[in-house]
C-alpha cells in the first residue's frame, strides 16, 4: 500500500511539474510576443514624436491634428489648456502665427503600458523666431507625452511641456 501511494504521489508530481513546465513554455511565448509588440509600438511611437516635431518645424496646423486623438489635450507652459480637435486647431493657429520653430527631439524614455497606452519624456532643442519682433533665440523644452492607440494608430492623447532655462 505505501509503495502504490509512492508510486500514485510521483506520478502525480511528475504530471505536475511536466504541466508546469508547459504552463511556463506558453507563458515564455506569450512574453516573447508581447515584447515584439512592444518594439512595434515603441518604433511607432517614435514615428508619431518625429512626425510631431517636423510639423511644429513647418508650422502646419494640417499636420499636428492628426496626430492627437480626438479628445486629445495641449497644455502649454504659461496658457490655456486646449481640448478637443477644435481647441487644438484654434491653439496651434495662434502658435504658428506667433513664432517659428526649428527643433529636435531626444527621445529619454517610452514606457508601454498596455495594448492602447504610453506615456514618452522627450526633450527639444533648437530656436524660435517670434514674428512680431524678429527675435530669434534659443528653445529648450521638456515634453511628457501621454499616447493612446485610436483606431489602430498610436496617437497624442496628452502633451505638457515646459522651459529648461
Amino acid at each position: 500500500m505505501i509503495k502504490q501511494s509512492i508510486l500514485v504521489l510521483s506520478l502525480l508530481i511528475t504530471t505536475g511539474l511536466t504541466n508546469a513546465n508547459a504552463q511556463d513554455k506558453k507563458q515564455l511565448n506569450h512574453n516573447s510576443k508581447k515584447t515584439i509588440n512592444m518594439e512595434t509600438a515603441k518604433t511607432a511611437i517614435e514615428k508619431l514624436l518625429f512626425n510631431y516635431q517636423d510639423a511644429l518645424n513647418v508650422s502646419d496646423v494640417n499636420k499636428v491634428l492628426p496626430l492627437y486623438t480626438q479628445d486629445g489635450v495641449f497644455m502649454p507652459q504659461g496658457g490655456p489648456s486646449a481640448i478637443g480637435q477644435a481647441q487644438l486647431k484654434g491653439a496651434y493657429e495662434f502658435v504658428f502665427k506667433n513664432l517659428q520653430l526649428n527643433i529636435k527631439f531626444q527621445i529619454d524614455e517610452i514606457v508601454v503600458v498596455s495594448e492602447d497606452y504610453a506615456f514618452a519624456r522627450t526633450v527639444s532643442r533648437g530656436t524660435q523666431l517670434i514674428h512680431a519682433t524678429g527675435v530669434k533665440g534659443e528653445e529648450e523644452n521638456r515634453e511628457l507625452f501621454v499616447l493612446q492607440k485610436e483606431n489602430g494608430a498610436w496617437k497624442i492623447a496628452r502633451y505638457v511641456f515646459n522651459k529648461m532655462k
